[in-house]
């Protein structure tokens, strides 16, 4: 099946109790590819770089958890489906991770809109991060949410420059409020290199 067309459907979910029979397997298969695609972007920024298997384990997670059924399952898939990278992007969950809730709440309070400002630097291109429009964000008093959920769509000429190791790959933010900038490594490239047809 195409990447591009590859989507999370009921025959992939697996009974409760089956998951809850595997899932420790299940997590210990999936923890070192998500290691590959977390990427820390400076002190608070983390990038989690997600795949059909990502979101299967999530889905199949809230499932167990929540027990809500038929009607749960639409809703995840809804809620998950759109994370699926389609065969010419990358996707990712970015969060903002600060520990004490009070240094987290004046952090994010002088953030609004920064979720704009992300991007993917291969060689001389640069491909803009596109926040989903599901929900606003950033709110008018200028705060912004600890999580946003990114897609950076790309060019065939950009997929095959990824795909070259001589070429440099950088994730990074150019708002001065939170300007850092981060060289995927190796390992992890190879790893995303797998979200593209």
């Amino acid at each position: 099946m195409p990447l591009s067309t590859r989507r999370i459907g009921p025959d992939d979910i697996i009974p409760d109790s089956d998951f809850a029979r595997e899932r420790r397997a299940r997590r210990a298969a999936l923890l070192p590819l998500k290691a590959l695609r977390r990427i820390a972007l400076g002190p608070y920024c983390t990038f989690y770089f997600e795949s059909f298997d990502t979101m299967l384990f999530q889905v199949q997670e809230m499932l167990l958890i929540e027990k809500g059924g038929e009607a749960q399952l639409r809703d995840e898939l809804e809620a998950y489906n759109p994370l699926i990278p389609q065969g010419s992007e990358l996707v990712a969950t970015m969060m903002f991770e600060v520990e004490d809730a009070d240094r987290r709440a004046r952090f994010l309070a002088g953030l609004g809109g920064v979720e704009d400002r992300f991007f993917i630097a291969i060689g001389g291109d640069r491909i803009g991060g596109i926040p989903d429009s599901d929900v606003e964000r950033s709110r008018a008093d200028g705060k912004t949410s600890s999580v946003h959920f990114l897609h950076f769509p790309f060019a065939a000429a950009q997929v095959a420059a990824f795909r070259d190791p001589s070429t440099i790959v950088t994730l990074g933010c150019d708002d001065p409020r939170y300007a850092h900038a981060t060289t995927l490594g190796a390992d992890s490239r190879r790893e995303l290199e797998r979200d593209f047809d």
